[in-house]
């Protein structure tokens, strides 16, 4: 069948627009996110509109809220002894893992994949080394915020007051997915616009009703701005989504894409 034969209104087209600012410094413990992302819009003539996602990456976050956490500082628990023996990481690393994660869902040599206190299923608990100074006292590693949507919901806030402009807030983070190679940018902190869009009860092209169609909106919002930022020396932990349609005082969370334990039927 021929576009022009398909039963329903033709559409005028979609632009949306990546925006990824060079130059964003590198963060201090403590130090407030949001005159860090003006100043870097300014240095490339940019400004925020209404109806902007500004997406950042966690490791941003987790570094102004002080999420480090040194190695020489950890004793490792029995527990984390034998789960180290098991995957070969630092006994210290394992306890710190532990210490993020209500459950140990697999442990195989070269990596532990839990569930995290936020209801992430992931590797390591989102524990890293890459792209964090080091410091006097040896090894330390970074920890995912706290809580991510609350950072997100205070960003906004800020950027609102010191801007006007009403925007949303998404931190991402790479993740791994079951069965598939390689990571993929995911949504771990929201504010100001729906994370998961329930389809179900409209109709489809065909006017047949959609029964199981649920959108992740804020995991594709991450994978897109993934893109941008890159993975490893780009030093692109801004990205700036425009064009989106975000709807007006939309409460969405990062929670709320996460699946209830009573429908997990994998792990």
């Amino acid at each position: 069948m021929r576009d022009s034969q398909l039963p329903s209104e033709r559409r005028t087209g979609v632009r949306m627009e990546l925006l990824a600012p060079t130059g964003f410094p590198l963060v201090e413990a403590g130090q407030p996110i949001a005159p860090l992302i003006l100043a870097t819009l300014a240095a490339d003539k940019l400004a925020l509109r209404d109806g902007d996602v500004v997406v950042l990456a966690q490791k941003i976050v987790s570094k102004a809220e002080n999420r480090y956490v040194e190695l020489a500082s950890v004793e490792p628990s029995a527990q984390a002894r034998d789960l180290a023996g098991v995957c070969g990481k630092d006994p210290r690393l394992v306890e710190i893992i532990l210490a993020e994660s209500t459950a140990v869902v697999r442990c195989r040599p070269g990596v532990i994949i839990v569930r995290h206190r936020l209801g992430l299923v992931l590797a390591n608990a989102g524990i890293d080394h890459s792209n964090i100074p080091g410091s006097a006292g040896g090894d330390r590693v970074l920890l995912l915020p706290r809580d991510p949507d609350a950072s997100a919901a205070a960003l906004r806030h800020d950027l609102a007051v010191a801007t006007g402009a009403d925007v949303a807030v998404v931190i991402i983070d790479s993740l791994g997915r079951a069965w598939r190679l390689g990571t993929c940018g995911a949504c771990i902190g929201a504010a100001g616009l729906t994370t998961v869009a329930d389809l179900r009860g409209r109709p489809d092209l065909f006017g047949q009703t959609l029964v199981s169609t649920v959108v992740g909106t804020g995991d594709e919002i991450a994978a897109a701005a993934s893109l941008v930022m890159g993975q490893a020396a780009e030093g692109l932990p801004l990205v700036i989504v425009r064009g989106l349609p975000v709807a007006a005082a939309a409460r969405g969370t990062a929670a709320d894409l996460v699946r209830p334990l009573a429908e997990d039927l994998f792990t």
